[in-house]
């Protein structure tokens, strides 16, 4: 049995309806369901989360990352819980495992996201409880985002609509993951992983300027560019945790375009 908390989130509702469609007993709570703390769990993937506009949304994102997962994890009854943390931890790291040290600024507001982020892996290995896990999730790209508020998301919309304003050097480049694998790994890692902590990532950083050349390629749009744009760059990420394990092998992620085509 499974536990979605989050199911009506982009990779929350994607994970829950793999699992359902698999004729696996599935259970996706209404937001402060009190049934949470009365019944068994299962297998819990703690999906909840608050993203773009966590800089607007303070009290909300420590609420969502932090609060509510301490919690579940003091009152709740589970077999094992997997905190969907995120990728973004590394983003002043010079490297990009699981032993990495992270640096992190209060003072930074975007900074926020990331700190609610490692206090909420902190709680969870620190809680005493076994089978709790974190993973680490890349950027999620998938075929129905849609003008949503991620990098990827804009870019689809601004092609769609004819025309691309990059504010960010072609040449910068992040990890990007495809849904398909993250619903497919996520319960593998719920119920067969050994590690305290995962990156769920492609392993392979994707340029701004491949996005770009593709869905022109697709929808002939236009592409202009801040004359001042800036490099933006991450560690490559450390997936060796999943190749080892379950001989994770990703899709490529520019696939995810295809869609747009005809």
């Amino acid at each position: 049995m499974f536990t979605i908390l989050g199911a009506k989130g982009f990779i929350g509702s994607r994970l829950a309806h793999s699992l359902t469609n698999a004729g696996l007993e599935t259970y996706c709570p209404a937001r402060d369901d009190a049934a949470v703390f009365l019944r068994e769990l299962g297998n819990v993937v703690y999906a909840i989360g608050v993203t773009a506009d966590f800089r607007k949304r303070p009290f909300d994102t420590i609420r969502a990352h932090v609060s509510f997962l301490n919690e579940v994890l003091e009152k709740a009854n589970f077999t094992s819980l997997t905190y969907l943390s995120s990728t973004r931890v590394y983003s002043k790291s010079a490297t990009a495992s699981p032993q990495s040290i992270l640096f992190v600024n209060p003072a930074d507001s975007s900074d926020l996201y990331n700190l609610s982020k490692l206090a909420g892996e902190a709680i969870a290995l620190n809680c005493g409880r076994p089978q709790v896990r974190v993973v680490r999730l890349s950027n999620v790209v998938g075929n129905d985002m849609g003008a949503d508020k991620s990098f990827i998301g804009m870019l689809i919309d601004e092609a769609l609509h004819g025309a691309i304003h990059l504010r960010t050097s072609p040449e910068s480049s992040k990890d990007y993951i495809h849904i398909d694998d993250v619903v497919e790994i996520l319960p593998k890692i719920a119920t067969l992983g050994t590690e305290k902590i995962y990156n769920v990532a492609s392993g392979t950083n994707t340029l701004h300027r491949d996005w770009i050349a593709h869905l022109s390629r697709i929808t002939g749009c236009s592409v202009t560019m801040d004359e001042s744009a800036e490099l933006a760059s991450f560690p490559q990420i450390d997936v060796s945790a999943l190749q080892n394990e379950f001989s994770f092998a990703p899709r490529p992620v520019l696939s995810v375009l295809d869609i747009l085509q005809g």
